[in-house]
């Protein structure tokens, strides 16, 4: 980015980052808030254990499929139309969401708030980057950014608690109506437009390509920890990888291409996108598990749990605020690997809880979330000013994408970790029915609704189970984030502090 277009920005520029914080909010929200309204969720509708996790992923896996698509869509179309016409879908599909009447329902309006969410993430965040084009305010933005979709996925099941306690668990979806009838009318006043005059049309082969290699290894994943290894896993995984070959070949050989491959030559580009996706995969399974632990295990109401979720929160807030402002005279990688190490301390914690440790559990989901501030805010900032401004969009698009696939597969490899490890260890007792011991060993939730049919001892040995599979799923993840800070330290203390960055791109650093 050149001096002669940086240009500071003014009043409308910070009121425009005022509305995109309203979808951004939103779309965290949209990610967490079944956490805490699951079990009422799960009361209403009775999903199978697999149907279960479709409605808890297929939101994040759509919006990970179609984030590459929709942020290219974006450049070509017009960003600010791109989010008009998501934020309308979003409100629309979230309706049907909220007066589902069955599980199948609730999965297909998940994947399309997922399709509908896919519009609105890379649009905010490559706005964002047209909007704030000098250094350290761009830097501060996309904290701002940051910090929001951190407030939502915090909030999330906190309101969604809340909600289930006042109204039904459908309540909860319901929340994008309000934010529709604010940001479709203030976009056109406050927002800019940006299309890229030179974009060709969409490749609809690269569309396609771009999901069959996303969603049939996150389906094999799931399948594989569920189920073990057997020919249709290890089938998916050859074919998604295939996919994923042929479309990586496909964008260099087209003169518009879905994605431009050629900014994975950045190395701070490539590192900071790794390093996002293995800090998402981290908190994403760790908050799924910790909100169960609270209302399974702790046996509090979701709004109690919810309110327990808030020190955490705070603590994103703090880092994700924070962190930009330190990077301004530490090294941004510096500060990262700083941050994951606390998280480190955090997923210990975790490993270490019994089954009356709710306080030891929250202190240490508020470390990790240390950590996912720093990286949400620094490594986005990376992200998108490693690219030059006809390609935010693409590179906002990829910086969600493996967030949102972050997430998705915490969710699906922690969670069905910790199943898998439930249903290994919990013995059925020799005096129930087949139905009941199926219930029983299935999952703590099954436990729980068949436990006045069995012993009071087995339903405490459920919670101890339980918790022992959130105590292996914490280690491994705690060990993945070691690498993360490892990968700050080594390949991106080459990445100026902003205070060093007269210029406003990261390439300049």
């Amino acid at each position: 980015m050149s001096e002669a277009t940086v240009r500071p920005a003014g009043p409308r520029e910070w009121a425009g980052l005022g509305l995109l914080a309203l979808p951004t909010v939103l779309l965290g929200l949209d990610l967490t808030v079944l956490y805490l309204a699951f079990p009422s969720m799960a009361e209403a509708l009775n999903p199978s254990t697999t149907q279960t996790l479709w409605i808890m992923d297929a939101y994040g896996f759509f919006v990970a499929g179609l984030l590459i698509t929709m942020g290219t869509l974006g450049d070509r179309i017009g960003r600010r139309r791109l989010l008009v016409m998501g934020m309308s879908a979003f409100a629309a599909v979230s309706v049907l969401a909220a007066f589902a009447p069955s599980a199948e329902v609730l999965i297909l309006a998940r994947a399309l708030l997922g399709v509908a969410g896919a519009t609105l993430m890379p649009s905010t965040l490559s706005l964002i980057s047209n909007m704030f084009t000098e250094a350290r305010q761009r830097a501060v933005a996309i904290g701002i950014w940051a910090m929001m979709f951190a407030l939502g996925m915090a909030a999330g099941p906190v309101v969604g608690g809340a909600l289930v306690d006042t109204f039904w668990w459908g309540a909860a979806f319901l929340l994008a109506v309000p934010v529709a009838v604010v940001v479709l009318p203030g976009a056109r006043a406050l927002l800019p437009e940006y299309a890229d005059p030179q974009a060709g049309r969409v490749d609809l082969v690269s569309v396609a390509l771009s999901l069959v290699a996303i969603l049939p290894v996150i389906y094999a994943i799931k399948h594989l920890a569920a189920h073990g290894l057997g020919l249709s896993t290890v089938f998916l995984v050859v074919a998604g990888t295939a996919a994923g070959v042929a479309f990586v070949r496909r964008q260099r050989g087209l003169a518009s291409p879905l994605l431009d491959v050629t900014l994975f030559a950045n190395r701070t580009f490539s590192v900071a996108l790794g390093v996002l996706l293995i800090g998402l995969v981290g908190v994403g399974g760790t908050m799924y598990l910790v909100t169960q632990y609270l209302q399974l295990v702790a046996g509090m109401t979701p709004f109690v749990a919810g309110l327990w979720m808030g020190p955490p929160a705070l603590a994103m807030f703090a880092a994700a605020i924070g962190a930009p402002l330190i990077a301004r005279r530490v090294r941004p990688g510096l500060v990262m690997a700083g941050t994951l190490g606390l998280s480190v301390i955090g997923y210990a914690l975790l490993a270490a809880a019994g089954t009356g440790d709710a306080a030891m559990v929250v202190a240490g989901f508020a470390f990790i979330y240390l950590g996912l501030g720093a990286i949400a805010a620094l490594g986005t900032d990376m992200v998108v000013g490693a690219a030059p401004a006809s390609k935010s969009g693409s590179a906002a698009a990829m910086s969600e994408t493996v967030q949102e696939l972050g997430i998705a597969v915490g969710v699906a490899v922690l969670g069905s970790l910790t199943t898998a490890l439930y249903t290994a260890r919990m013995a059925t007792p020799a005096d129930v029915s087949p139905e009941i011991g199926r219930r029983l060993t299935g999952s703590l939730s099954g436990a729980l609704a068949v436990a006045d049919h069995v012993p009071a001892p087995m339903v405490q040995e459920a919670r101890r189970v339980f918790a022992s599979g959130v105590n292996t799923a914490s280690a491994v993840a705690g060990l993945a984030i070691v690498m993360a800070a490892v990968l700050c330290l080594t390949a991106l203390r080459q990445v100026r502090s902003l205070g060093e960055n007269t210029h406003g791109g990261t390439e300049q650093r």
